[in-house]
């Protein structure tokens, strides 16, 4: 059986998985770490955004509207008024070639090295190999009265979607699970994406 075959099989395979995952929902899998010093969710738990310098622009007003479902399904209230807490929430993305894409070749010390000929590779039949996706996203809770922060959590994925919102609202859930008092360490938090 010749590579060409064996890779257009494993291509198909993982593209009929993709497809399947978009019409069925997904489990997204989040690495999350979170830190509180709030035993329980406080009086009045109301809050508006915070954003920094480098926040003041359109995609970050879309990344708040992400948030805002999380938020509020761990118990608090938008209230742009009288807040008792800002929520400064952040996310990043970073695009790179499948982990199982064939664009690897041998070093001269004998390990994989990931050969450099642009993003997307040779494909097969002329069509790009499919991208991979590290997404980041950091919520930090501070409580106005005392300029204190009270709650911080980051969460991370690693994965094939490409619905940034849908991926996106699913991690801010994941990384206020548990909210205002959170188990201690790392932890894999998974979120029902789509779907039933």
């Amino acid at each position: 059986m010749n590579r060409s075959y064996v890779r257009l099989v494993a291509f198909a395979l993982v593209a009929s998985w993709l497809l399947s995952g978009c019409s069925t929902g997904y489990l997204l899998d989040n690495q999350v770490q979170a830190f509180s010093s709030l035993p329980s969710l406080p009086a009045q738990p109301s809050y508006r955004f915070e954003r920094l310098p480098s926040q003041q622009e359109p995609a970050q007003a879309q990344l708040e509207a992400m948030a805002d479902p999380a938020l509020r399904g761990a118990g608090l209230a938008r209230d742009e008024t009288n807040p008792r807490f800002s929520v400064q929430v952040s996310g990043a993305i970073y695009r790179t070639l499948s982990p199982w894409s064939n664009n690897w070749t041998y070093g001269a010390w004998g390990g994989p090295v990931r050969r450099h000929f642009g993003i997307g590779g040779t494909g097969l039949s002329g069509l790009d190999e499919p991208y991979w996706y590290r997404r980041e996203v950091t919520v930090i809770l501070r409580e106005l009265s005392s300029n204190k922060v009270v709650f911080e959590s980051k969460g991370s994925n690693d994965g094939p979607w490409v619905d940034d919102k849908a991926v996106f609202s699913a991690m801010f859930k994941a990384a206020l699970q548990g909210f205002p008092a959170p188990p201690p360490g790392p932890r894999v938090v998974n979120v029902q994406v789509g779907g039933a």
